[in-house]
């Protein structure tokens, strides 16, 4: 049954893509049109123009999506048809997901964004940590199991700037692990690992005594309190 089901929508795509037609876009839609969609709280994708030729990029890569009309496409690799829609009261734009069992569906799926709109990772890798927290923040708020928001990415990517002696870059990121992760012993071994690391003994000292208050069985944090102790 899978394999027929490819085969029926590897067929569907090579028809739709053959349908595809010539649209010759005005001014004044591209300008309404293109810009920053929120795909989800940290993702974003991108529409744009080139000529007449409409295009997307999303998680990193160039689409050409097959445009059905001015105001509709469709997506082979999210095998998804879009239109673009604004909303009657609000006035803001989206891309509306075209229901495959109602086209005359209206809904609005990912809101058009300003142009100088940031996700939280966007911010993290530019370095606004306040901003970068704040939105991760948010997505906890609405989902506190959300992957955006795991632990051990913020843990890896500290860890990345530790390596190539980041020290400020990683103590920044671990900092922000211990505030979307307050339970955790882990994210304070981490912090206290960057301080002393960076020469910070007293800020080691503090985290490593957190995360043994949180964790009594971590050696690590263990070993340091006991050599740390008799020098204060």
């Amino acid at each position: 049954m899978k394999t027929k089901s490819i085969i029926f929508i590897l067929l569907l795509t090579i028809i739709t893509v053959s349908c595809s037609k010539s649209v010759e876009y005005s001014k004044e839609f591209k300008k309404q049109t293109s810009g920053k969609y929120l795909y989800n709280p940290d993702e974003l994708i991108l529409v744009y123009y080139e000529g007449d030729k409409l295009l997307l990029n999303w998680k990193g890569g160039e689409i050409k999506p097959v445009t059905l009309s001015e105001n509709e496409f469709f997506v082979p690799d999210m095998y998804k048809k879009f239109r673009f829609v604004q909303h009657p009261k609000t006035k803001e734009r989206y891309l509306s997901v075209i229901p495959e069992d109602n086209e005359n569906k209206v809904t609005y799926d990912y809101l058009k964004v300003a142009e100088d709109y940031k996700t939280p990772s966007q911010h993290l890798v530019d370095g606004n940590y306040d901003k970068a927290l704040a939105g991760y923040l948010e997505i906890k708020k609405q989902d506190s199991t959300s992957s955006y928001i795991r632990e051990r990415d913020f843990n890896s990517i500290g860890y990345n700037h530790l390596r190539k002696n980041r020290y400020d870059e990683a103590i920044a990121v671990f900092k922000l692990n211990t505030v979307l992760h307050p339970n955790s012993s882990n994210v304070y071994d981490s912090l206290a690992d960057a301080y002393l690391r960076s020469g910070d003994s007293l800020q080691a000292y503090n985290n490593y005594k957190k995360a043994l208050e949180m964790d009594p069985h971590n050696p690590r944090a263990e070993r340091y309190l006991k050599a740390y102790k008799p020098k204060m």
